[in-house]
């Protein structure tokens, strides 16, 4: 909650409280680079892939309104935001450990559900911590440097089971047919989820309430039936650009969480020739996506330091609309690679894209949601990302044969004309807007 006396952050401090982001982030990369391959390697089918992802949707849907409304309730010792922080972190922890060790494919997406609760438990209190520790003029260097993170960390995590092939060869499987490369990536994972988050917290812990809002909150009991009021009336009364960032969000995530489930799928076909998930072949197909993966969130990494400057110039909305129109097109373009650097080469539009959705549509939506009520809105946001998911969960096995074709290379066309459709959305969105330069001399 933003407060009269809030301080100015150093760059090294945003940098410190964002650390934690890192953690989160490298799970998440772990689960994008590794979880269709391990479906795989399990016996799952391609079509019925999105089902096995439908943890991440629905978890985020579930969780995110409801731990937003109640960080936002919340009056700790450790602070609002900080205890969720810490359980997330510790439940991400175990699950991490435990996903290379799966016997089998119900026991995979059963620990996917649980991991994906304690990303969710974390995530949205952080987003909410960010705007409430900034002011305002500094919450565009926040987020991108949330976005940064984000790129850095998966860039590490969809790396490492090419790093540890110095060490491990490719093909040293478990016995349940899980690369050892891959259990050492998670377990890896499990430590920094944990670890960077206490730094962060400890480094840069939350602002103390003043005396009005401790008034403020006492008036607002933390019990279940007001907080399901809370998220009732927060939709209600759900600010107009945020409401206008529903369609280009339901084309930009529909988009991507298919770019996830089916890239390795769509590499294997394309460059490999191949869509045996048992053969060597996908296993070199997995390293090259993951490479490619590595790729493109450095280019996001970046690419999110870069936009600093550009979205402070020439505002975030129409930013937005051209990293969105760079991922699609390199979506678009890469079923027809051939060569692994023809893949390389696409990532720079992935990584571009990337590094905007991470970053950009946090910067408009915080400037468009009343500081009191960070944490719910932040949480209710994420249901714009999870309803797409879970549109494209359940669409997919039904339109994967009869519309697509069964290629999982056609799934990646469809998500390259999402994208630019989402860019042509974000231009209609009333947030995000060039600041005038006497206004940015005033707000430093």
């Amino acid at each position: 909650m933003q407060t009269t006396t809030k301080p100015r952050l150093s760059l090294l401090r945003i940098i410190e409280m964002n650390i934690g982001f890192f953690g989160l982030q490298f799970s998440f990369g772990l689960q994008q680079a590794n979880m269709g391959p391990i479906y795989g390697f399990l016996g799952a089918e391609e079509a019925t892939m999105p089902l096995l992802w439908l943890a991440g949707p629905m978890t985020g849907l579930l969780v995110q309104p409801i731990v937003g409304a109640m960080s936002d309730r919340t009056n700790s010792r450790l602070g609002r935001r900080t205890p969720y922080f810490l359980v997330g972190a510790i439940i991400c922890t175990i699950s991490l450990f435990a996903m290379p060790y799966s016997s089998a494919l119900w026991m995979a997406a059963a620990l996917l559900w649980i991991l994906d609760a304690g990303n969710n438990i974390t995530m949205e209190p952080y987003r909410a911590y960010v705007a409430d520790r900034l002011v305002p003029a500094q919450r565009s260097v926040g987020f991108l440097t949330q976005s940064a993170f984000t790129g850095l960390a998966q860039t590490l995590s969809y790396l490492a089971p090419t790093l540890l092939t110095a060490f491990v060869a490719q093909d040293v499987l478990d016995d349940n047919g899980i690369p050892v490369i891959v259990r050492i990536a998670f377990v890896i994972g499990a430590i920094l989820s944990i670890s960077t988050i206490v730094w962060s917290v400890w480094r840069v812990p939350e602002l103390p309430l003043t005396q009005d809002e401790q008034q403020l909150l006492e008036s607002k009991p933390l019990t279940v039936r007001s907080t399901l009021a809370e998220i009732t009336d927060a939709i209600r009364t759900m600010p107009r650009p945020m409401r206008q960032l529903g369609v280009a969000m339901l084309c930009q995530w529909y988009a991507m969480f298919a770019y996830w489930q089916y890239v390795t799928f769509a590499v294997g076909r394309a460059i490999y020739d191949t869509s045996d998930p048992g053969s060597a072949a996908f296993r070199e197909a997995t390293l090259t996506t993951q490479q490619a993966g590595a790729l493109y969130n450095f280019i996001a990494f970046l690419g999110a330091l870069a936009l600093i400057p550009i979205v402070a110039r020439l505002g975030a909305r129409m930013v937005h609309a051209a990293c969105l129109t760079a991922s699609g097109a390199a979506m678009l373009m890469l079923p027809g690679v051939e060569t692994p650097a023809g893949l390389f080469a696409l990532m720079l539009g992935i990584g571009i894209g990337w590094a905007g959705m991470m970053g950009n549509t946090y910067v408009m939506l915080a400037d468009s949601i009343p500081a009191e009520r960070n944490g719910i809105y932040m949480g209710i946001f994420n249901m714009f990302i999870v309803i797409p998911m879970l549109i494209q969960t359940l669409t997919m096995p039904l339109i994967y044969n009869p519309v697509l074709g069964g290629d999982p290379r056609n799934v990646l066309m469809l998500g390259g004309a999402l994208m630019i459709a989402g860019a042509f959305a974000t231009l209609f969105v009333d947030a995000g807007h060039r600041v005038p330069r006497e206004q940015k001399v005033l707000a430093g």
